[in-house]
This record gives structure tokens, C-alpha cells and sequence, in this order.
């Protein structure tokens, strides 16, 4: 049963994350010095309100020509013009700063999620990293603007108040002060209570609809084991639990207005008994008296948004320490020092020579080498032991064995996606991790056994191997698997859009695609991993046929289903438990007797009936 991801209310505020996290608004200082300006702006505009009422008061009180209210009557028009304008700024400046904010930790999220390793991954959900790309970074960047409005606004709110107060009448002004710690501690108290209890009622509703979900979907079971009962009692169970929190919230809500109302009806009641009696005394006038009544009804707003932004913040730390953690995380597989120093200096000298990789060390890839490499993905659980291999330029090294022997290890592996704890890979005698990753990375033409394809048309699919590749070299690439039949078919051709992930495409028809993406990036390293599963033995004799031309001068590793495909290669490994049990052409193999010869001869006689099937159905 799934709910949805509830964070806790962490009890303090991690101060060194939030400046981690705020960084990302430093970098736009011009529009976040502007934001602070219309917010300091507004909260002295606010405070200034009362003013123009007790000057008011005070003319009428002694009796004044109309013309002395002119002067209030301008100060008002003047506050409420300057508030407009401050209002407009601050929301003009705060979506801005959340939209840049927004994008800015979105844009190195995704940068270090392109360049973190394949083990990364292993260990993270798509969903998870998806959550954290969209829901967790719009949160975050709407705390860091509005959140920084607010306590800047209320902030200096409190403190204009104070100050206006404290020249009009310090007696009256520290009256009205006293209530602000109260209101203080009892609204971060209920803030958090009532955040608390209002994400306790969503949990609940969450197993709720969870719950309606599996009944419905499930009814057929639950009728025939007979557990219409039982699943009542379940669900009375959670409908109570949600009953009970929505009780307590409702509780929480509905005593924390009145005690907040309390305290600021005490704090105005004592200015007025007060302030009443230096009133009468003609110790200050009346247009004071009102003034404070008014501020001392005024301070509940900033102090309430002051709270609700320290709760949202505590609420928020958990998805503040998930992106911060991503973003933190650092990839293992990386150039090291000295190889990027030769990068740079490579660069430097503007070298022209083709046959130069950008590492400075010979483009063309003459051999690779595995040297007793062994790998794991978990402890004492080896995947891959002392594996040894020498490939030259224009072998095919095909790779059949049980699933789990460590196959697509090894191509792995060689692909850099993961790097042997134990051993060396050696591309033309040079252990790789001495060469460029994204260098080796760019010489890989990799298909893989489930294909995907990007949201587009066929040709931008297939020119995603190379964008300097022209529609003739397209249709070429394509032609030589097979797949410009099909292609040319569609209504629209080469111009087809494919959908999502190539829904509008069979298996085999996206497979096809695939291998024209890898052969028109002209690798030098070709790697197929069961690549051909998904299409029909026709068709994959046809591609093998094309693909003879592509293994021609490049080194190629071939992972297959049907060994019928690898007949060709010059070398074949048997892997089983992360070990070569036997290596050899096909000829070889078969004289043997071994494994191989099993799993041939009993695939070959499956194919047989399978094909006999066939075409008596037909």
C-alpha cells in the first residue's frame, strides 16, 4: 500500500544546509537586494499608517480649519500610492528570485546526476530522484523567496512599529511591546502543532485512497477468499485514525486564534485603560491614543507569517538535506587530476593532429586489455574474478553464458560505467583510467536490450548518436540495419513522431532504431548486449549481415541470446561466475563437448521445432 512521502518536523533548524540552499539566490544579489528593498519598504509604509489617523484626530480634536487636513489626507494618498508600488516590486521580484532559484538548483541537479556513475544509480529509485528534481527543488526555491520576504518584511514590520511607537510614547509603546514574546512562543507552538496534525491527516487520507484503490481493483479476490469483514474492520481502523486527526487539527486551529486574539486584546485593553487616563490628564492626545490602539492590533500578521515561515522551514529541512545530499554527492568515476591537467594542456597548445586524442595520447584505439580485473557490487560477493582478456582492432569478441555469470559486467566495465576494484584495463597498453573518460565514453557505439528512444521523430532519434550527421547519413545508418523499410512505410517517413519512449513503435521496430542511433556515431568500440532479443531471427540475419560492415576495423563485443548470431565471431567466452570456463571460435567450442556445445546444439533444436511450428500454423 503506497502513501505519499511525509516529512518530519526536524525540532532545530540545520543553519549550514539553509546556506547552502540560499547560495543559489546570492548568485542573483541584484534582484534579491531589490526584493529586500520592497519589503523593507512596505513594512515601513505599514507602520507609518496609523500616522496620518492621529494627525487627523488631532486636528479635528483642536478644533482646526479644514485646510489642516490636508497634510493627513496628502500622508494617507502618499502611503497608499508608495504601498502599491512597494506591493507590485516585492511580488514582481519575489516570483523572479523563485524562478531562478528554481531553475538554478534544478539545472546542477540534473548536471550531477549526468555526471555521477552507474553504481549511483543501482541504489536509487527513478521515482525518488524524479521527486526530488521537481517537488523538493519548486518547495525549496518558494521558501528561499517568499519565505525570505516574509521575514524581512516582518522583521523590520516589528521593529518600524517599535520605533514609531517608542518616539510617539515609550510608556504606551513598551505596554504594547509586552505582548509580542507571547505571541511569539504561542505561534511557533501552534504553527508547528498544526502543521503536524494537518500532514498526519493527509497520511491517513493517503492509506484511505490507497485502500479504496487495492478494494476495488481487488474485489474479485476479496469476494472469493470472503474478507469483505475483515477489510471493513481495516478500514473502519484507518476512517477513525483520520477522524482523530482531523480532530486535532480542527482543535488546534480552533484555540489558537482566540488565545492570539486574547493576548492582543489585552495588550490594546491596558493601552486604553492607560492611555485613557493620560488622555483625559491631557498628558497625550487622542489621535496618540488611537494610533497605539492600532498597533497594538497589528502585530499578530508579521509574527504569524514570521512562524509559519520557521515551521515551513523545519517541515522543509528533509527535502532541503535531499537535494543538498545530491548535490554533494560526488562521482567516483572521474578524471583524475593529472588527466585533466593533460586535457587543459592539450587544449592549450591548439593542436590540430587528428591522430591526438583531447587527453594528448593517440586517438585510434589499437587494443584493449582486461588484466586480472575483478569486481563487485556488494562485499564478498565478487561478480567478476581476475578476469584476463586481450582484444585487437577488428576482432569480435561474442560473450554467452548463464544470467548473472557477469557478462554485461564486463562490457560495463569496459564502458567505464563501472571501474574493477582489483586490475587494470588497458587501451593500447595504458591503463584507461590515464585516458579521458569522456574521450573513451564518445568512441562507444552501445545498443542494449531494451531499447529507448526520445519523445521526437525518427531522424532526430537517429541523429542523437551524431548531430552533425547529414539525412543522407541517416538513411544510410538505417539502410544498413534494416530498418529503412519500416521507416519509409510510416505515413511521414524519417519525420515520424515515435511519442514517449518510442511508444508509437513495436520492440522490434525501436531496437532497429537503436542501431541506427549507435552506427551512424562511428565508434571505434562496438558493444551489442542482447541486443537482438527483441527482433525476429529474419530480421536479425539481416542486421547481422549490415553489421559485418561495421565490425570491420573496430573492436566489438557482442552479447547474445541466440548463438546462432555468434557463429562469426573470432573469439567466444563462456562466462559463468564471473570466470571464463571456456573461450575459443565456434568451431573449437563445439569439438570440445563443453558448455557451449550443450547450449548450441539444445538452442539449435528448440529453434528447429519452434520453426516446424510455425509454418504448419501458417
Amino acid at each position: 500500500m503506497q502513501t505519499e512521502e511525509i516529512d518530519e518536523i526536524r525540532s532545530k533548524i540545520d543553519l549550514s544546509l539553509w546556506k547552502q540552499i540560499f547560495g543559489f539566490a546570492l548568485g542573483h544579489k541584484r534582484i534579491l537586494t531589490w526584493l529586500t528593498v520592497s519589503a523593507l519598504s512596505i513594512s515601513l509604509t505599514e507602520a507609518l499608517f496609523p500616522i496620518p489617523t492621529k494627525m487627523a484626530v488631532d486636528v479635528i480634536q483642536g478644533k482646526a480649519t479644514d485646510y489642516g487636513l490636508w497634510l493627513p489626507s496628502a500622508l494617507f494618498a502618499v502611503l497608499t500610492v508608495s504601498l502599491c508600488i512597494g506591493v507590485y516590486y516585492f511580488i514582481k521580484h519575489a516570483g523572479s528570485i523563485s524562478y531562478h532559484v528554481g531553475h538554478d538548483i534544478k539545472r546542477e541537479s540534473f548536471k550531477r546526476l549526468q555526471e555521477l556513475e552507474f553504481a549511483f544509480y543501482d541504489s536509487q529509485p527513478t521515482g525518488w530522484l524524479i521527486s526530488r528534481l521537481t517537488a523538493d527543488c519548486d518547495r525549496l526555491s518558494r521558501i528561499i523567496a517568499w519565505g525570505f520576504l516574509d521575514i524581512v518584511w516582518g522583521t523590520g514590520f516589528i521593529i518600524a512599529m517599535a520605533i514609531v511607537m517608542l518616539i510617539l510614547k515609550w510608556q504606551l509603546a513598551l505596554i504594547v511591546l509586552g505582548t509580542v514574546p507571547p505571541l511569539i512562543v504561542i505561534s511557533l507552538y501552534f504553527k508547528k502543532r498544526l502543521l503536524e496534525s494537518s500532514r498526519e491527516v493527509r497520511k491517513e487520507n493517503a492509506r484511505i485512497t490507497a485502500s479504496y484503490n487495492e478494494c476495488i481493483s481487488g474485489v474479485k479476490t476479496t469476494k472469493t477468499l470472503g474478507r469483505e469483514d475483515l477489510n471493513l474492520r481495516e478500514f473502519e481502523g484507518m476512517s477513525q485514525a483520520m477522524e482523530s486527526a482531523s480532530n486535532r487539527n480542527a482543535t488546534f486551529g480552533a484555540v489558537y486564534m482566540p488565545i492570539v486574539m486574547t493576548i492582543g486584546s489585552a495588550g490594546a485593553g491596558i493601552v486604553l485603560w492607560y492611555g485613557g487616563k493620560q488622555t483625559l490628564a491631557s498628558a497625550i492626545e487622542l489621535g496618540t491614543l488611537i494610533a497605539f490602539i492600532n498597533y497594538a492590533g497589528s502585530f499578530f500578521n508579521p509574527i504569524n507569517q514570521i512562524a509559519s515561515v520557521f515551521t515551513e522551514i523545519q517541515s522543509a529541512q528533509a527535502a532541503g538535506e535531499r537535494v543538498t545530499g545530491l548535490l554533494n554527492t560526488k562521482p567516483k568515476i572521474v578524471d583524475s587530476e593529472t588527466v585533466v591537467a593533460k586535457i587543459e594542456a592539450h587544449s592549450k597548445a591548439n593542436s590540430k593532429d587528428e591522430k591526438l586524442a583531447p587527453d594528448g595520447h593517440e586517438m585510434e584505439i589499437q587494443s584493449i586489455e582486461f588484466q586480472e580485473a575483478s569486481f563487485f557490487y556488494k562485499e564478498n560477493e565478487p561478480i567478476l574474478r581476475s578476469f584476463n582478456l586481450k582484444v585487437e582492432q577488428g576482432q569480435t569478441v561474442a560473450l554467452v553464458g548463464p544470467s548473472g555469470g557477469g557478462k554485461s559486467t564486463i562490457v560495463s566495465i569496459l564502458s567505464r560505467f563501472y571501474e574493477p576494484q582489483n586490475g587494470e584495463v588497458l587501451i593500447n597498453g595504458l591503463d584507461y583510467r590515464q585516458r579521458s573518460l569522456e574521450w573513451l565514453q564518445s568512441q562507444l557505439g552501445i545498443v542494449l536490450q531494451t531499447p529507448h528512444l526520445f519523445s521526437g521523430t525518427i531522424r532526430e532519434n537517429i541523429r542523437y548518436g551524431n548531430l552533425a550527421a547529414s539525412d543522407q547519413d541517416i538513411e544510410q545508418a538505417a539502410t544498413i540495419v534494416n530498418a529503412h523499410s519500416f521507416i519509409s512505410n510510416l505515413e511521414n517517413g524519417y519525420d515520424t513522431q515515435i511519442g514517449e519512449g518510442g511508444a508509437k513503435l513495436s520492440t522490434g521496430e525501436k531496437q532497429l532504431v537503436s542501431f541506427a542511433r549507435a552506427l551512424i556515431a562511428d565508434p571505434q568500440v562496438f558493444i551489442m548486449d542482447e541486443a537482438t532479443s527483441s527482433i525476429d531471427t529474419e530480421a536479425e540475419q539481416l542486421i547481422q549481415k549490415g553489421l559485418q560492415k561495421v565490425f570491420d576495423g573496430r573492436i566489438s563485443f557482442v552479447i547474445a541470446h541466440r548463438l546462432s548470431t555468434i557463429r562469426s565471431a573470432d573469439v567466444i567466452l563462456v562466462i559463468k561466475g564471473g570466470e571464463i570456463e571456456e573461450q575459443g571460435d565456434h568451431e573449437s567450442l563445439m569439438e570440445k563437448r563443453g558448455y557451449y556445445h550443450k547450449l548450441y546444439t539444445t538452442q539449435f533444436k528448440r529453434e528447429r521445432v519452434e520453426t516446424v511450428l510455425n509454418s504448419s500454423s501458417n
